[in-house]
């Protein structure tokens, strides 16, 4: 089911942010665009890496998600985890039942 539409997550440290930006931009036959949100990590293999994420008890994050082809994902996840080795990026994949754009320019 290489065929298979799927939306993938990612989540890093804020201070990864211009870089898997600059990455995935630079993988535009993979991707054809992203959204990037900010957000607040929690848990216990949250790495809290600055005096302020600790006093106020959550990382700094990045989420990006992006709707690509499965087997586009897995190639884009294979370079990530060598670019990124390291860097305990997280990221999931779950299905797209529908994709679309909701335009009145047709």
């Amino acid at each position: 089911m290489t065929d298979e539409t799927v939306c993938l997550t990612l989540i890093a440290a804020r201070s990864l942010r211009q870089e898997l930006f600059d990455y995935l931009t630079e993988r535009s036959d993979l991707v054809s665009g992203f959204t990037a949100s900010e957000a607040a990590g929690h848990g216990p293999n949250v790495e809290l890496h600055t005096a302020a994420e600790r006093v106020k008890g959550h990382a700094d994050q990045v989420l990006l998600r992006m709707i690509l082809k499965r087997a586009d994902a897995a190639r884009l996840l294979a370079g990530m985890k060598m670019a990124f080795a390291g860097s305990r990026l997280t990221y999931w994949i779950m299905p797209v039942t529908e994709f679309g754009l909701i335009d009145d320019r047709a």
